[in-house]
């Protein structure tokens, strides 16, 4: 039997050992994908809010035999399959990140699992995508649909990131307590998420408008949900505003204290949206925008729990030109205002100050 050639039998490794990416392009590609991630998301709300989620009645194919469907079957039909061609656009992105963080020389091991873990999510994704179809637009469903979304940007937003650090274990830039009040951060804009999602499935958008099915509707009343929601925003955004002053009571680096600065500004550009869809009774391009507002909370959210350590990052990345090679010395080293390798503060359980590693 003939041997396969080396590009067939191993793509990814014939690749890498013709071409190496410089550290613009590897960012850049993780970044692309980042952005595809959100994306997906839009467009994916636009689908349910302009009443195309049965644009395409069936899954895999769009109606019967047909993959794409006719012309015949209207304006929904156009953009539910335009969506659902963007998912082959999202894979396109991911598979260059996959591509270009395989060619990195030295090569990284857990960064590369990192990538393809986008992958495997966008096909669970899709997956899932396809039984909101079969089950009718199920309001539970579509809703898990949109937290795989944001599963797939926290790993998006994990990769982006880890491309600018190496590959030691991570060095904490602040004290063990002001890292579990941005965990609590965390988990308080997770529920605030979640929330939103049982706000959308009950709300006044099921997703279809031809009247051939009866829309199932989550069970309560949306505006009693939708308080909910409005609660845990300022919950999160006075966790916020709590760390803010915590990271500038301990002198934390630049970098946190940049990150807190820019989730408040997301903070209160969504809350905005969000009151004047709530007593304009959720327009749908209002609510679309929301729905991008919740993808940037969310990255700002994981930003600032990243920004709390630091991991040594290679030369070339350090010193990199413009703002590839800024955005990374940030990363790296939050702003700060000595080396990064100074020396530091004792940690708590050695008698250090319980806030502060570092001053």
């Amino acid at each position: 039997m003939p041997k396969l050639p080396e590009i067939a039998r191993n793509p990814l490794a014939f690749i890498a050992a013709r071409w190496t990416p410089n550290p613009e392009t590897v960012r850049r590609a993780t970044l692309a994908a980042l952005v595809m991630s959100v994306v997906i998301v839009v467009t994916g709300g636009a689908v349910r809010l302009t009443a195309s989620g049965l644009g395409c009645p069936t899954w895999p194919t769009c109606s019967g035999d047909s993959l794409l469907g006719t012309r015949e079957m209207g304006v929904h039909h156009i953009i539910e399959i335009s969506n659902r061609m963007l998912t082959y656009v999202l894979c396109a992105a991911v598979g260059w990140a996959i591509v270009a963080v395989r060619a990195t020389q030295p090569r990284r091991t857990g960064l590369y699992r990192l990538a393809w873990a986008q992958f495997w999510v966008v096909v669970g994704n899709a997956v899932w995508g396809g039984l909101t179809v079969l089950t009718k637009l199920n309001p539970y469903v579509v809703s898990l649909h949109f937290l795989l979304s944001a599963a797939l940007i926290t790993v998006a937003v994990l990769t982006w990131q880890r491309v600018a650090e190496g590959d030691a274990s991570p060095r904490p830039l602040v004290g063990k307590p002001v890292r579990q009040l941005g965990q609590l951060l965390a988990a308080a804009a997770a529920v605030l998420i979640v929330v939103g999602t049982l706000v959308t499935g009950a709300g006044p958008h099921p997703g279809d408008a031809s009247g051939t099915y009866k829309m199932q509707r989550i069970e309560v009343d949306w505006r009693t949900i939708a308080q909910l929601h409005a609660d845990f925003a300022w919950v999160v955004v006075g966790l916020t505003v709590a760390l803010w002053f915590v990271l500038r009571a301990v002198d934390a680096p630049a970098g946190p204290q940049r990150r807190a600065v820019e989730l408040f500004a997301v903070l209160m550009g969504q809350g905005v949206i969000g009151y004047v869809q709530y007593f304009t009774h959720l327009p749908a391009v209002l609510v679309d925008l929301h729905m991008f507002g919740a993808c940037l909370v969310w990255i700002g959210t994981l930003r600032v729990l990243l920004s709390f350590r630091e991991r040594t990052a290679a030369a070339a990345y350090l010193s990199a030109p413009g703002p590839v090679g800024r955005e990374v010395r940030d990363a790296a080293g939050g702003g700060l205002r000595q080396p990064v390798d100074a020396p530091r503060v004792p940690l708590p359980d050695q008698g250090g100050d319980p806030l502060s590693v570092r001053r």
